[in-house]
């Protein structure tokens, strides 16, 4: 009986390294995970870590969406300009010319 006494304080020393081992081993379970998904929203975002850095890749704009976003900015330029000529008030940097088109500097010389 006195032996087995003697063994009790090394079996809950034990379970309690199992336990703290097992904790542990959660955390680096998770903090893989979190890492992982990091770097696939990363990617996602076109950037890249490596051994020497991050690389942050251009996206590739098909020329298309750049004409229609170009063309939709131009469109709502005008179309501020066109307000406010008809309505007296100045855009701010100058007022719109008389013609009907946004003053620029070429047409504010002539």
């Amino acid at each position: 009986m006195g032996a087995i006494t003697n063994l009790i304080p090394l079996v809950i020393l034990f379970a309690v390294v199992a336990g703290l081992g097992y904790v542990g081993y959660q955390i680096y379970l998770y903090s893989n995970e979190l890492a992982s998904r990091g770097v696939r929203k990363m990617e996602k975002k076109n950037v890249v870590f490596t051994k020497d850095g991050a690389k942050v890749a251009v996206r590739e704009v098909k020329t298309e969406d750049y004409e229609d976003r170009t063309q939709r900015a131009f469109v709502k330029t005008w179309n501020a300009a066109k307000e406010s000529e008809s309505t007296g008030k100045t855009v701010k940097g100058g007022s719109a010319s008389a013609g009907g088109r946004p003053v620029t500097a070429r047409s504010r010389t002539r």
